[in-house]
């Protein structure tokens, strides 16, 4: 049965009709995805398979995985564990080479004898571990960035957890009855199945202090995730470009009031200057720390307070300086009914990202707000590693 129009939002129930994602999914791929998910961050072993290749491999988080917990997945499985991280990750443990040139490697493999791959496991963990003398016997390699093994570390980037896992082959006709399984090239492809899958499940006026007419939107993927919210302030004008802010939910700063950073300031700075101009949008997306959760963003504060910018520390941690997609914020407004936005940002990563999916920013309004003595390096950092228009 077929939603009908909303009466306030006309393209509200539209479809996202994208196109960004070329992956056909095989019917309840998310639902596999999610169900991994809770597998790996509850500490249990997960199955991914490779449909086209036949290949399928246990998977356990790092986490989870010292010694005694590796020996058990090895002899449940019956093979030798490795392990499987991001190529970041490997250059700060010293199990890559940095020549100051080349990206390493997305994911790279290392293998030995269960004792050394417990002990590398254990460093890997450890979000302030330096590196040091690694384990005799150990073979290191690139791994296909679209292969099972990148899929593994996926996961755990996924699962919020350090992106790295310990891998085991798993034979013909061992360990099927035992795993929860998910195909591979849908945990790499499992944001973008997420966003396309987006739909509003709620909708409430909610007054706030500097923008009393509010409207909050929940929009929620089909396997049950996380919901991003859309707040709609004011009644924007379909056909017109609308003032729009995309804030990345950030509970240090826009819950607590964080000196760290300028996200409390730029949340509420955003629903002023909105309302002021009369309406628009602010998507409020689930995507903390710039995208890997906040508990690894309280791993990188520690990181930084270790010396390591903002984005080194993320780095540091085996991530990229920023994880975030943008396609989710797109398809909400595609759903709302908006193609064109006057965007408020100081991130020109945000205007290419939203033009590459289909809205146009027609505009870039700035969003700076004052430093103070905590978060005036941080702003630094992403004026010069990051592109920041400040």
């Amino acid at each position: 049965m077929s939603r009908p129009a909303s009466p306030l939002f006309p393209g509200l129930f539209a479809p996202v009709g994208d196109g960004a994602s070329r992956w056909a999914p095989e019917p309840g791929a998310l639902l596999s995805v999610n169900r991994i998910i809770d597998e790996v961050r509850r500490g249990a072993v997960a199955g991914i398979a490779n449909r086209e290749t036949g290949a399928r491999v246990g998977v356990l988080a790092i986490e989870a995985a010292g010694s005694d917990p590796l020996a058990a997945f090895a002899a449940s499985l019956g093979g030798p564990p490795r392990l499987a991280l991001t190529g970041r990750r490997a250059v700060v443990l010293g199990l890559w080479a940095d020549d100051g040139h080349a990206e390493p490697p997305k994911v790279v493999v290392v293998e030995g004898d269960i004792a050394a791959i417990a002990q590398l496991c254990l460093r890997a963990a450890d979000p302030l571990v330096a590196a040091a003398p690694l384990p005799h016997g150990i073979a290191v390699r690139a791994a296909a960035p679209d292969g099972i093994d990148a899929a593994a570390v996926h996961l755990m980037k996924r699962a919020r957890l350090m992106p790295a896992a310990a891998v085991i082959d798993v034979a013909a006709g061992r360990g099927d009855a035992d795993l929860l399984w998910a195909e591979g090239a849908d945990v790499l492809h499992h944001e973008h199945l997420l966003a396309l899958s987006l739909q509003p499940v709620s909708r409430a006026h909610v007054p706030l202090a500097d923008a009393v007419e509010t409207t909050v939107i929940a929009f929620r993927p089909s396997d049950g995730g996380i919901e991003h919210l859309a707040l709609v302030i004011g009644t924007p004008q379909p056909g017109q470009p609308v003032l729009t802010r995309l804030h990345s939910e950030c509970f240090t700063g826009d819950l607590l009031g964080s000196l760290r950073c300028d996200c409390g300031d730029q949340l509420r700075g955003a629903i002023k200057e909105i309302a002021q101009a009369g309406a628009g949008i602010l998507l409020y997306m689930a995507q903390e720390g710039r995208g890997i959760g906040l508990v690894n963003k309280l791993r990188a504060y520690d990181l930084q307070d270790a010396g390591f910018d903002t984005m080194e520390a993320n780095e540091q941690l085996g991530f990229d300086d920023d994880e975030r997609i943008y396609l989710p914020a797109a398809a909400m407004l595609r759903q709302l009914g908006f193609l064109e936005v006057r965007l408020l940002t100081n991130n020109p990563a945000k205007v290419e990202a939203l033009s590459r999916h289909g809205v146009a920013v027609v505009e870039r309004v700035p969003h700076v707000f004052p430093s103070n003595a905590h978060n005036r390096d941080y702003l630094e950092a992403k004026r010069i590693k990051g592109g920041h228009l400040f």
